[in-house]
């Protein structure tokens, strides 16, 4: 496996801005629910997901070992948000996945999922206090040796937080809202946090259309980004290129909404997004070589978005040239002011993607 690595993007304060960019207006209502443990348990997997890409779990057995201990003593436990989809009463989780996991594994009696053997490791509780009766007790052992407790346990309960989009119509709010509340480790950014709220096929479909060579090749780094953002690229040029003329600011909220309409897309759907992405990043590499998108100081996002959807709308058609040409215009200024300043704009976004086509290809 690749290791990991740091995508070099050239610093662009526009599209810095558009990362840290308020919410559009949403109707949101949030409302409390308060679930027994058991309740929790029974719902994991059936009406209550954790997103198949959300970040791993992380918590030790004794943080795991603590927190059920707290349910058994009658401590206070921080609440959970979840998120209700539009069109069914399914929950995701928005914040609080350490915990609702580590409940769900102590009631199923294991700790953490399978390891690449299919081994896993009993849960027992660890770390409380030596004078605790139930230091070292996994599930059955409660329910065998403190009737009481056990019985407490799977009536004690957690609030829930439900947070349910009104309008406008869909769940491009369930980004923000991820942005804000998720409190885990390092915060989770741009694609990452599009990576657990739109998991689905079209989502592992930019995950391995990032590992091509080709790309790898234009990007110039062989390992994957840390943040995800060579996969956030991918999908900026598929929504460019797609739905160009009905852009809009902030890029962050077009991208978002083009993944949730896409989130389910199976065949041959997926297929046509796959080749349109493998046709391009070829014929971009064998006509502008490696990374052909470093003009000044890195990546240059802008530059990549208007040569490769330019690219895809031309496959069939591209002058010996090319390379040439891209030289000479990746000089001038004109094409300098529309990949340096206010990139996210929507008229600087039209005005990009027309000249790059029309210099290249015209």
């Amino acid at each position: 496996m690749k290791k990991t690595t740091k995508l070099d993007i050239e610093p662009i304060q526009s599209e810095l801005d558009d990362q840290g960019s308020e919410p559009s207006n949403y109707d949101v209502v949030t409302y409390p629910v308060d679930y027994t443990l058991e309740g929790l348990v029974a719902k994991y997997d059936k009406t209550i997901f954790v997103p198949g890409f959300q970040r791993k779990f992380v918590w030790t057995i004794k943080q795991s070992s603590r927190l059920v201990e707290s349910f058994l003593l009658g401590l206070p436990v921080p609440p959970v948000f979840l998120y209700a989809r539009p069109s069914s009463n399914e929950l995701d989780v928005v914040d609080g996945q350490q915990r609702l996991l580590s409940i769900f594994y102590f009631f199923q009696g294991y700790f953490g999922e399978a390891d690449l053997k299919g081994n896993r490791t009993v849960f027992r509780l660890e770390g409380l206090n030596e004078d605790s009766p139930y230091n070292g007790l996994t599930y059955e052992d409660l329910k065998k040796q403190h009737e009481g407790a056990f019985n407490r346990l799977n009536d004690a309960v957690l609030r829930a937080f439900i947070i349910k989009q009104l309008k406008p119509k869909g769940s491009s709010s369930i980004y923000h809202i991820f942005e804000r509340l998720n409190t885990g480790g390092t915060q989770l950014v741009g694609q990452e946090i599009r990576n657990c709220i739109y998991h689905g096929p079209f989502n592992k479909m930019l995950i391995q259309l990032n590992k091509r060579n080709e790309w790898r090749t234009i990007l110039g780094k062989p390992g994957e980004d840390k943040r995800q953002r060579d996969v956030e690229l991918i999908l900026r040029f598929l929504a460019l290129f797609h739905l160009s003329p009905k852009y809009h600011k902030p890029m962050k909220d077009f991208l978002s909404e083009f993944m949730e309409d896409h989130q389910n897309d199976q065949l041959p759907a997926i297929d046509e997004f796959e080749k349109l992405f493998d046709s391009t990043a070829k014929t971009v590499l064998s006509n502008l070589g490696a990374k052909p998108f470093h003009i000044r100081a890195g990546f240059n996002v802008a530059a990549f978005d208007g040569v490769f959807v330019a690219f895809a709308r031309n496959l069939s058609r591209v002058p010996k040239n090319i390379k040439d040409k891209y030289k000479k215009l990746a000089k001038s200024r004109t094409f300098l002011d529309v990949v340096s300043s206010s990139t996210t704009d929507e008229e600087v976004v039209k005005r990009r993607l027309s000249l790059v086509e029309k210099k290249l290809f015209k």
